[in-house]
This record gives C-alpha cells, structure tokens and sequence, in this order.
C-alpha cells in the first residue's frame, strides 16, 4: 500500500505535470483560436463582397426593366440614368453619405462627419472598405429607383442634381435612423432603432425611400403627353421591349440572393434561410399579380406578373430574416395583389404618370413588407403572439419614411423645377430622349418613331 507521504509527492507530480501540460498546448489552442477568427473575418469579407457584387448588378436589372416598360426613343436615356446613379451615387456616398448614415449618432438624427470612411478603423481597413462598398450599392439603388418614375420626360442636367440629393442626404439621414448602429454600434445609433424598428435588408431603408421620392418626381413632373384624355381617362402607353423588361426582373430577382442574405454581412447558417424566404416570396409575387390581374383584365398580364415579382421581393426584404418561410409566401402573395391595386389607384384614380410603376412596387410594397414585420415576425409579431408593440413600431416607421422621403423628394424636384427646370420642352418629349438629350438613337435604323 503507498504512505499518505507517497500519494501527496505522486498527486504533486502530477499537478505539475498537467500545468506544463497545459502551458505546452496554450500556445496550440491560441493559435487554433487565432485562425478560426481570421477564417471567420475573411469568409465574412468575401461573402459581403460577393454579395455587393450581385446587388450592383442589380443595375442592370433596373435598367432592362425601366427600357422595356418605356417607349424605344427614350430607351438610352433609362440606361444613362441608371449609369449615373451608380457612378453619382457612389462617389457621393464616398465623400459624405456615408458618414451621415453610419458616422457618430448626432441626436439620432444623422451621423457626424467625424466618422467619414476609414475613420473608424486603423491598420488592416479590408472590412472598412469591403462594408462601405456593400453599402454603396444599396445607395445606388435607392436612386435608380427614382430614375423610373421619372421616365421619358426629365431633362437629364436636372436629374443629375436629383441623384446627387438622393444618395448624399435623403437616402443617408433617414438610413441613419433605422440602420446607423450598423458601424458604430450603439455610437451610432438612430432613434428608430432605439424603439425596436425592424427593418432588416431595407424595404422601407432602401425601397420606401426610392418608391417615395419617385413619386414626388412623377408629380412635380406631370404625365407623359398624351397618357390621359380630355376626360382624364387614363390611357396605356405600352412599353416597347417586354422581353427585356422579363430579363431584367430575372436579373433583379438573381440579385436579390446578394441583397438580402448579404445584409448578414457574417458568413454562417442564417444565410440559406434567408435566400429561401427571399425565392419563395419572389414566386408568390408572381402568383399573386398574375391571378388578380387575370380576374380583373380577363388574362394573365404580363407587365403586371414581372412587377409582381419584384413586389413580393420587396415586400419580404425587411422581415426576410425574421419571419418563417410559410409567412413569407403570405407575404408575397399579399404584395403581389396588392401592386396591381396600387398601380391602378395611382394611374387612374391620383392621376400620376408612373411610367413603370416604381411608387407601387418600391414605395407600397414596400410599406407592407415594413408593417408585416409586425404581423409575422416569429419573435415579437402580432400573430405570433407579440402582440402590438412591434406592429406600431413598424407603424410608425411606414409613416416616417413617407414622410421623410415623399417631403424631401418634392421639395427638391419643386426647387430644381423652379431654378433649372425638371421637364424637357414638348417638342423634345415627342421627338423622344434619346436624340433630344443624347443626340442619338437607342435602335438606330430598326425602329419608326411616332409622336404619339
């Protein structure tokens, strides 16, 4: 039998044994804890990066989609607007949107400019740039949105002003609002975030805001010659490439797997669910566009089917992350009708001219996405027992937003209206943009321009 003596000198030995054991393997461990974290880092750089490559070439999409549901002869003057905004846009963002969204919280109002780009970090700045790019490109698509209700009748010289305006001060200030702690954390705060807003790839950020100021703009500017009678009886003016318009919400669709899974900017399992939710509403869009509008018109329309998709992936852009796939497609089919609804009510009823429905698609649908959230939100929604709190959060927000960004945007187009000019003369509207603001023609020698 071993000694009490014997036992404590072997339990000793074996104390110190563990301890050089442990001291052996720390550096080990810490290594292994050192990669995991840059493969983590790097995989949420390269995601995020992946992610604003696809949003950016949401452009395109845009531009196929506002070229198809226009007429040919202003055909290169959509897809010039849609160049500038990504190129106004960007650098606008560079030099002061970016900090006014995402600098220092002044109040929860805005951002100050002593956070301007690369502020915030020292050393490696690879996320700084990889999260402004990412953030660059929803600012450009909050403006080429605008671009559509617009179409065919905006004297290009004024609508520079209107991109630079939206990127660099209407999109920024009320995205501080909402996604300012996005950077800073809690330094950056804006008050909506403060009471819960849940708005989590932008349906109200990012689209609402588009959806608004075009509306103004289409106000300010006045319907297209010719696209109401006497009578005011609304009259179609088909758009001219309705397979290129198609393309382009497929394109759309495609980019939106960057749009709302890369809101995450964090590569891990929540990504999958979230581009589940975002393909599933995209579908029931399209259902529930193309079974109204084939009641009301007797067919399955096409124009209103494509904007139906697009109104379902708006609709489901704030809650993508926090509502169930079940929810989504009730989501979409709801925004799906709803566009329809609502692209009627503003042609025929508020008589405005949106060429190719962005008011509808972006700012109504975009609304609903926004208010769901307090509908179906698994945590915290109405119908899942949350019950009304997160609802009039999301209230609210609706509100703000229309106002911030309709307010703004008419108090701007009214402004360069009065000073510059907003509308091309009507001589110029009927020989059509491309040669009156370009000087040439999108389908030279294939195409017959009429006047009417």
């Amino acid at each position: 039998m071993f000694s009490r003596k014997s036992l404590t000198f072997v339990s000793k030995r074996l104390a110190i044994g563990v301890v050089g054991l442990v001291a052996a393997l720390a550096p080990t461990v810490a290594y292994a804890e050192e990669v995991e974290y840059l493969t983590q880092a790097n995989g949420n750089i390269l995601w995020t990066l992946v992610a604003a490559i696809l949003v950016m070439f949401m452009q395109a999409g845009f531009a196929c989609v506002e070229a198809g549901f226009t007429r040919a002869k202003s055909a290169g003057n959509i897809m010039m607007k849609n160049f500038l905004d990504f190129s106004v846009g960007s650098i606008c963002f560079f030099l002061f949107g970016f900090a006014i969204m995402f600098g220092l919280d002044a109040g929860g109002l805005f951002g100050t400019s002593g956070y301007a780009l690369g502020g915030v970090a020292e050393g490696d700045l690879s996320w700084t740039y990889t999260f402004w790019f990412f953030q660059s490109v929803f600012a450009a698509t909050a403006a080429t949105i605008v671009s559509g209700g617009m179409a065919e009748r905006t004297k290009f010289s004024s609508y520079i002003l209107v991109s630079i305006v939206v990127t660099g001060l209407i999109y920024p200030i009320s995205g501080h609002w909402a996604w300012g702690s996005l950077w800073l954390g809690d330094d950056g705060a804006g008050w909506l975030e403060a009471l819960g807003f849940c708005d989590f790839a932008g349906s109200s950020v990012v689209h609402s805001v588009g959806g608004w100021v075009a509306l103004a703009g289409a106000m300010v500017l006045g319907p297209r010659i010719g696209k109401y009678s006497e009578d005011g009886k609304a009259k179609a003016i088909p758009g001219h490439n309705i397979p290129l318009a198609a393309l382009g919400v497929f394109i759309l669709w495609f980019g939106w797997f960057g749009f709302n899974p890369g809101s995450t900017t964090t590569a891990d399992g929540t990504i999958g669910f979230i581009a589940m939710n975002t393909s599933l509403s995209a579908c029931g869009g399209v259902l529930g566009a193309m079974v109204i509008a084939w009641f009301r018109y007797g067919k399955p329309d096409i124009s209103m089917t494509l904007n139906g998709a697009l109104a379902g992936l708006v609709g489901i852009t704030a809650g993508c992350a926090t509502v169930s796939p079940s929810s989504s497609i009730i989501i979409s089919l709801i925004a799906g009708m709803l566009v329809v609804l609502a692209i009627e009510f503003i042609d025929k009823v508020l008589k405005i001219d949106d060429p190719v429905g962005a008011s509808s698609v972006h700012g109504v649908c975009g609304a609903w996405g926004t208010i769901a959230c307090g509908l179906f939100n698994m945590d915290g929604g109405l119908f899942f027992g949350g019950g009304f709190t997160q609802l009039g959060v999301q209230l609210i927000g609706v509100g703000v937003f229309f106002a911030w960004a309709f307010g703004a945007g008419f108090i701007l187009m009214a402004s360069i209206k009065a000073i510059f000019g907003l509308r091309v003369s009507k001589e110029e509207e009927l020989k059509g943009l491309d040669i009156a603001e370009h000087g040439s023609e999108s389908y030279n020698g294939f195409q017959l321009f009429s006047n009417e």
